[in-house]
C-alpha cells in the first residue's frame, strides 16, 4: 500500500524510489499536493513521454535517473540525472524518455 503525502512529511525520502519503472508505461505518484502546488514523482519507460502541452504556471523538472529530452517552445534540451529545467508558464513543452528516466515535477502556483 502506498503512503499518503501527509505520512511522508518530516521523513527522509529516497526520491528515485518513490516510483518504479513499468514496461511501456509512464507511472506517476503525487508526493505532496495542495492548493498552492504539488510535487509529483514520475517514471518513464524508454520511448515514453508526455505530449506537447502548456501549464498556467511555471513547472520545474528535476531528473532523478536516466536521460530525457525536454522541448520548450520546440527547442530541445537533453537532461540527465541531477539536471533540471524550469518550464515557463503558458509555453508549450513536452518530454520524451531517451532511456528510462525518473523525475520530480515541482509546480508552484503563484
Amino acid at each position: 500500500m502506498k503512503e499518503s503525502g501527509a505520512s511522508l512529511k518530516g521523513r527522509k525520502l529516497a526520491a528515485a524510489a518513490m516510483v518504479e519503472y513499468q514496461d511501456g508505461a509512464v507511472v506517476s505518484r503525487e508526493v505532496v499536493g495542495g492548493e498552492k502546488g504539488s510535487v509529483t514523482a514520475f517514471a518513464f519507460d524508454k520511448g515514453q513521454g508526455l505530449s506537447e502541452h502548456t501549464a498556467p504556471f511555471d513547472a520545474t523538472v528535476l531528473v532523478l535517473d536516466g536521460e530525457a529530452e525536454v522541448r520548450i517552445a520546440g527547442e530541445p534540451l537533453h537532461l540527465a540525472r541531477g539536471e533540471m529545467v524550469i518550464m515557463p508558464a503558458d509555453v508549450p513543452h513536452s518530454l520524451h524518455a531517451v532511456e528510462r528516466f525518473k523525475m520530480l515535477l515541482i509546480m508552484i502556483r503563484a
